[in-house]
């Protein structure tokens, strides 16, 4: 396969589809976008963030469930935002290794951005990690894993692990700083249950931030606001549906959303028939971004 690296100025949210038409005789590409432009800079540590679930709770286009890994290139532990069901799947299909992650941040807590927890910790017990895992994410998280776990698996929260995990429970507006990591949970607009958050992770020097599941709040801005990347839900293409975000909500705030790179995330089939009038990078299980 070939590796193509895609150059875009910081302030260019355009999809790549034009650029890419030009090296279709290279067959099948592994493209990987990179942001230049005036806050290129050589001294801070690259993050590559791969995309190892790009699609919404029901597989729409065959998708997988939400998981982006973020992986500084100066470490081999790694972070998780959301762990859908499919997410062990997804990550080993990338050739990402779980027992690598060392914090997953958790959006919310429906089964397609959380569901992938139980499947995470039982691969590591089968596969002897020992690198302590913390899971962050909102409030009843710790109630809604077990209870999970347990539907799943059970008597699997009584077996002792390997690993020591940490559950730490993040309100609208709190901070938490651990394992060279910060995590900002903003609140944002969707029904699950507890509060859905906005997650803004620091790594590496790096902010990438992340929507989750909501419909259009003003919120977004703050969670946006000098990131390096901003990893946006675009459920449908047209029409409104109630705690998610719609393209023609999305596109009448891009002048107000001040981040560096834009990538559009958990498509309806609604919004994927009509990809190729979409004008901003989408992606797709396996995308590749470097920052």
């Amino acid at each position: 396969m070939a590796r193509l690296v895609v150059c875009r100025n910081r302030h260019d949210h355009r999809d790549v589809t034009a650029q890419l038409a030009a090296w279709s005789w290279l067959g099948d590409l592994e493209v990987v976008l990179t942001v230049v432009g005036e806050s290129a800079d050589s001294g801070r540590t690259r993050v590559r963030v791969t995309v190892a679930g790009s699609g919404d709770a029901f597989g729409s286009g065959g998708r997988l469930q939400a998981c982006v890994h973020l992986q500084p290139m100066d470490r081999e532990e790694t972070v998780l935002l959301d762990c859908g069901a499919s997410a062990l799947t997804g990550l080993k299909r990338c050739g990402l290794e779980p027992n690598h992650v060392t914090v997953v941040a958790v959006s919310h807590l429906h089964g397609d951005h959380f569901g992938g927890l139980p499947y995470l910790l039982l691969d590591g017990q089968f596969r002897h990690r020992v690198r302590p895992l913390h899971l962050v994410g909102p409030p009843g998280m710790q109630q809604r894993l077990e209870q999970t776990m347990e539907a799943l698996f059970p008597d699997s929260t009584r077996v002792p692990r390997r690993f020591a995990t940490h559950v730490h429970e993040l309100p609208p507006g709190a901070t938490l700083d651990l394992e060279q990591v910060t995590v900002r949970a903003v609140g944002v607009d969707h029904a699950a249950g507890a509060p859905a958050l906005g997650l803004r992770v620091s790594v590496a020097g790096r902010v990438i931030a992340y929507s989750g599941d909501t419909s259009w709040t003003d919120t977004l801005i703050e969670l946006a606001d000098g990131a390096d990347l901003f990893v946006c839900e675009a459920y449908t293409a047209s029409r409104r549906v109630r705690y998610h975000l719609d393209l023609p909500t999305l596109r009448a705030n891009l002048h107000r959303l001040r981040c560096a790179r834009l990538l559009l995330t958990h498509p309806s089939p609604d919004l994927l028939q009509q990809r190729d009038e979409v004008g901003l990078d989408l992606a797709d299980d396996g995308t590749v971004v470097e920052i």
